[in-house]
């Protein structure tokens, strides 16, 4: 009796933690070029060695600017097509991401490709400003067309991801997942902490609502929730006297200083407004992907990169303040909650929503090799966010892959413990290095790592 009851017991208890321990295969170890190749014999070096610990993808950005850059409808392949002969000759397989963000002023970048010069003329006339995102500070950000032109740009958009489809649809069979840059970095967020501001970590970032678009699509989303203007001043208890009132703070300091993003219904209001611009602006740039494709890659699976925005998250006075200004999470929903991702169900939602059988969407999320760091002035919950949005993910039937946010955290064994401790106990399903030329640093700890990662978390 006891004998049965004891293996009872230790059938139940390897049930209860086998599904945690297998719940990530590592279906598709992948690893990042860098930014430009200029060194080809080290490049074709790095993809050998990444191919013999178990790598199977390289993900290369497409820059829009290196591209068509000259003019308009003016395609030059010839770099990516070298590119894409060196990965597919080590037997790897490509992940082209359509970066339609400037090369330059961000955190690891070290070059220079700006977007087309000729989109600001081409459809903001003699207005280009008005394409721009611009931010509380009066600053305009040239890294990306600012999503309220959405409608502008679709067609540029739309015969770049046609032309390299036509142009590369002989190596279809080569080609793993395609990605789309929906901001800056290549990231689904604002250019809230970027150079153009003078942002410097870890601050809560800058606003970027105040371009004359932007404006205009605050009081259009105003408008349509409450009907009237005795209706808006009953909610945040103001007193309006016309639509043209109806603006984003004028204030953005004391705005987030006094906790009215969090604890007011105009701060509720204006951030579920601005998430949700830019919610609809990564479904926008998904669609137009699949559209744009048409019969081309077909089947192959799309992603999308959110970033891990995660210092100030434990700050008392700043509590979420930076994902907030990076549009990543509204305050209108419980951010604390697991039944709503604290905060990012509204953009995994968005995902899940356009994934399909035949043509799989992929979220991409940054940072799991980090620390929680809940101190002063970080006050960083990374790894907590690292666990939070794969949780949501899974709840949500989303697939998720992750990232380490900065090359330093693969050259060092508490980077690489981090990123297995994500990988063996939530729902990453494939990890992308940043980047290959950093394995081989301090004494090639990162290949020797990866590859044990690989070993243990086979399919």
């Amino acid at each position: 009796m006891k004998t049965t009851l004891l293996i009872s017991l230790l059938t139940f208890v390897l049930f209860l933690f086998q599904p945690l321990a297998l719940a990530a295969p590592l279906e598709r170890p992948a690893v990042m070029a860098p930014l430009v190749v200029n060194d080809w014999n080290s490049f074709k070096q790095h993809l050998q060695q990444a191919k013999a610990i178990g790598v199977v993808a390289v993900s290369t950005d497409v820059w829009w600017g290196k591209v068509e850059g000259n003019a308009d409808q003016q395609f030059d392949w010839s770099y990516y097509d070298k590119v894409s002969d060196v990965i597919i000759g080590a037997g790897l397989k490509w992940v082209p991401t359509f970066s339609f963000h400037q090369c330059g002023g961000n955190v690891g970048d070290d070059c220079d490709i700006p977007i087309p010069s000729w989109i600001w003329g081409k459809l903001g006339g003699d207005k280009p400003n008005r394409l721009k995102y611009k931010s509380e500070n009066g600053n305009y950000s040239s890294e990306v067309v600012a999503l309220w032109s959405d409608h502008k740009a679709r067609h540029q958009y739309f015969e770049f991801i046609q032309a390299f489809s036509r142009h590369y649809s002989d190596k279809a069979e080569h080609i793993e997942e395609i990605n789309i840059s929906a901001g800056p970095s290549g990231e689904l967020r604002y250019p809230s902490y970027n150079q153009h501001d003078g942002f410097n970590y870890p601050g809560r970032g800058f606003l970027q609502s105040y371009s004359e678009l932007a404006v205009a699509d605050f009081e259009s989303f105003i408008k349509e929730k409450y009907r009237s203007l005795d209706n808006v001043n009953a909610a945040w208890n103001i007193k309006l006297t016309c639509w043209d009132d109806v603006r984003p703070p004028s204030g953005a300091s004391a705005f987030f200083g006094r906790k009215d993003y969090i604890n007011i219904q105009y701060g509720k209001d204006f951030t579920e407004w601005y998430n949700q611009a830019l919610i609809e602006h990564g479904e926008f740039m998904i669609t137009v992907t699949m559209e744009a494709l048409g019969e081309y890659f077909p089947g192959t699976s799309l992603g999308v990169k959110i970033p891990g925005v995660h210092w100030l998250m434990g700050s008392s006075s700043l509590p979420r303040a930076a994902e907030v200004s990076a549009g990543l999470i509204p305050t209108h929903i419980d951010i604390n909650s697991d039944d709503t991702a604290h905060g990012y169900g509204p953009i995994i939602s968005m995902i899940k929503k356009l994934s399909t059988e035949e043509r799989n969407v992929v979220l991409h999320f940054t940072c799991l090799e980090m620390d929680n760091k809940n101190s002063w002035p970080e006050f960083s919950l990374a790894k907590n966010l690292v666990f939070w949005v794969s949780k949501g993910a899974g709840a949500r039937g989303v697939k998720i892959m992750g990232e380490n946010a900065l090359n330093g955290g693969i050259t060092n064994d508490q980077g690489w413990n981090n990123i297995d401790n994500a990988i063996r106990w939530s729902s990453y399903s494939g990890i992308t290095t940043l980047r290959v030329g950093d394995l081989n640093s301090n004494g090639g700890l990162g290949y020797r790592r990866y590859q044990q990662l690989i070993n243990d978390y086979q399919p």
